[in-house]
């Protein structure tokens, strides 16, 4: 058996539930038999991680630093293996607009949207280019920080007199903003999991709010908020197509071992549209990676095991 630095905490937004996604993995580490060395990750991280001596970290940080390439630098640099996709991956997908970007020059269906930065907005008037946005979006739109996850400061503009406000509230997580063209439909999350033959996408899980018109932050953790179907109720082509959009996307981004692909889907229209990966999936009672997992025959240790088993490969790659 290992030992295994679980990589927790930190100081994102998302800290809670880092905490508990970090509490649950080392829980399963200690039924497996590795010995567990948990840090909450803060300025004395290196230390620590120099002091135990662990033989490969596992990942449980989300947001900041653990999600957009810092932790992944630092682990690197002190050679050792981790669990998620490699740092330049992790800076990809942590800021939406390159990621749709990236997107979108692989030609995989995303919104479309308009980004602007804060010094954009204070120093070259890009708030008077708004009706143009407004014109080429449509309403309602949806407003977002660049650089949060878990749906943290999304905000939801259904006339032009809404933008404004939206838009203050999103530059308070950061000061990059994303404007996009609201989809109406089921929110969707296929997971790719790196297995012997090459990614696999599992099965595809649907997240129905059930006092919300909306998936927020609160209603993705608190538990009875959100029902979560898996596998999704969706015709077979469609999951077909889900899970086929997942991967082209896991690709495009450059990502490895793990990640989830959130999409919606239109069913009007029958369209699928691709949002953002996520690099460091959430592993909580609510998270949509465990669900996906189980749904396709993989315990909670089991996904862990293979996890480690990811991070000792692409480290001796």
């Amino acid at each position: 058996m290992s030992r295994v630095a679980v990589l927790k905490g930190g100081r994102s937004l998302e800290r809670l539930v880092s905490l508990r996604s970090g509490q649950r993995v080392e829980e399963a580490l200690e039924r497996l038999g590795h010995e567990v060395v948990a840090i909450d990750a803060g300025a004395d991280m290196v230390e620590r991680l120099r002091a135990a001596r662990p033989d490969v970290a596992f990942v449980a940080l989300h947001g900041r630093d653990g999600e957009d390439g810092t932790v992944q630098e630092l682990l690197e640099a002190l050679g050792l293996p981790y669990t998620t996709s490699g740092v330049s991956a992790c800076i990809r997908c942590a800021d939406k607009v390159l990621a749709k970007h990236a997107l979108r020059d692989a030609g995989i269906p995303t919104p479309e949207f308009v980004s602007f930065s804060q010094a954009a907005v204070e120093e070259l008037g890009a708030a008077q280019a708004l009706p143009e946005v407004e014109q080429r979006l449509g309403f309602p739109l949806v407003v977002k920080p660049a650089r949060e996850g878990s749906s943290l400061g999304v905000k939801f503009a259904r006339t032009a007199a809404d933008v404004p406000a939206a838009l203050v509230a999103a530059f308070a997580y950061d000061s990059k903003v994303l404007l996009e063209r609201y989809v109406a439909g089921s929110d969707l999350a296929v997971s790719v999991l790196e297995r012997a033959d090459g990614p696999q996408a599992l099965p595809v899980v649907e997240a129905v709010p059930l006092t919300e018109d909306f998936y927020d932050f609160e209603a993705r953790y608190e538990i009875g908020r959100t029902a979560f179907v898996c596998p999704a109720e969706l015709p077979p082509e469609t999951t077909r197509r889900a899970q086929e959009l997942a991967l082209a996307a896991y690709e495009a981004l450059g990502c490895s071992s793990v990640a989830r692909i959130d999409l919606m889907f239109d069913r009007e229209r029958d369209e699928l549209l691709v949002l953002e990966a996520d690099v460091v999936p959430g592993l909580t009672d609510t998270s949509l990676l465990p669900q996906a997992a189980e749904a396709a025959g993989l315990s909670f240790e089991a996904l862990v095991s293979e996890l480690l088993a990811l991070a000792r490969a692409h480290a001796a790659a």
